[in-house]
């Protein structure tokens, strides 16, 4: 089996749900050496950090190692590899492995790759290394398909609704359950109001119910999760405003478990630029994207240099029964970046 190949195939192999993600970290920290990368280390959080060359400016190769749970068991099917991360995203972090520790180096740049961990949960792993990078660009991983450049990710807020009460009879008083649906329901229509579904997912916010509880045992007890997605050009502080004033005509409370604006990179920066050429250097024609997600992208931001988000791979399979990743499309991800990466280094 092809070294890239079997890299990509162990770590898929080693399930890394977020909060689980130390067995394939240390898989990965292990392999490194072994595709180029110099120096190795597993950081305080339990990221994994590589690095080659000794130059002031430098390039961020930010991915992430934890998946969402579940997914189909890895096994290779002709040439195609399944497994949960094979898609989102330890194809991306693998193709950014084998294409960042055999680029040669520039005199004046080093290369960091960084395997986050937590980018599904609460992104701890990102969080962890932005203070302590300023890189001169950056390259996120994410699947893009081979020929696609992802420019921009919707932000969003994570809400917790909840309501209780010391018990009350139903036909007196509809108590918390019903407030927190009603609640939940309201911010729901104010991101219908908001909605127009002739424009692209970028400019689209959307909302979705991650969880529900009620209980009525005596006291009576609702809690609501919510995941609303912020299209591009939204405040988080305007949502919250909003959701906090719906959410107190119903006596119900309000906690903010995140709040991510959303973040579009201009379309000629130098590293959609590089990922175009080393695209076209590839013979596939370059596509632009923006996704209706949200990502250590978003974060990465706050960095304030050139970015883009590429890697192999369908993101409607993210977090699916299907995901699945045709390896001929992993090996031209690595191909592309092996000519993009030398471009940025001349920028």
């Amino acid at each position: 089996m092809k070294g890239s190949v079997e890299l990509l195939t162990k770590l898929v192999s080693i399930p890394s749900p977020s909060g689980d993600e130390g067995e394939a970290c240390r898989h990965l920290a292990d392999a490194l050496p072994s595709v180029g990368w110099e120096r190795v280390e597993i950081d305080g959080v339990g990221n994994v950090v590589a690095s080659r060359g000794s130059g002031e400016r430098e390039i961020v190769l930010l991915g992430h190692i934890d998946t969402v749970p579940g997914g189909p068991p890895c096994a290779l099917k002709g040439d195609c590899l399944w497994g949960r991360g094979s898609v989102d995203a330890k194809g991306p972090l693998c193709a950014f492995a084998v294409a960042g520790g055999n680029v040669p180096v520039s005199a004046g740049w080093r290369v960091t790759l960084v395997a986050a961990v937590g980018e599904e949960t609460d992104s701890r792993g990102a969080r962890h290394r932005i203070p302590q990078h300023a890189p001169a660009a950056c390259i996120v991983g994410e699947p893009s398909g081979t020929d696609g450049v992802t420019i921009g990710y919707r932000g969003c807020i994570r809400l917790v609704l909840s309501a209780e009460d010391g018990g009350a009879h139903r036909s007196g008083s509809e108590g918390p359950i019903t407030a927190t649906v009603r609640a939940a329901s309201d911010l729901l229509a104010l991101v219908d109001a908001a909605d127009s579904p002739g424009l692209p997912i970028i400019r689209r916010p959307s909302g979705a119910v991650v969880s529900m509880f009620g209980e009525e045992r005596g006291r009576r007890t609702g809690r609501i999760e919510l995941d609303l997605r912020l299209p591009e050009g939204c405040d988080p502080q305007d949502w919250l405003n909003a959701a906090a004033s719906a959410t107190e005509r119903r006596g119900v409370s309000i906690g903010i478990l995140a709040a991510i604006p959303p973040h579009v990179e201009d379309k000629d920066n130098a590293v959609a630029r590089a990922l175009r050429l080393g695209i076209r250097r590839n013979g596939l024609a370059p596509r632009i994207l923006a996704k209706g997600g949200t990502a250590d992208f978003n974060l990465a931001a706050a960095w304030k240099c050139p970015m883009a988000a590429y890697g192999p791979g369908d993101g409607r399979l993210d977090h699916t029964d299907g995901e699945h990743l045709p390896l001929p499309e992993y090996e031209a991800s690595i191909a592309v970046l092996s000519s993009a990466l030398p471009l940025l280094m001349k920028m």
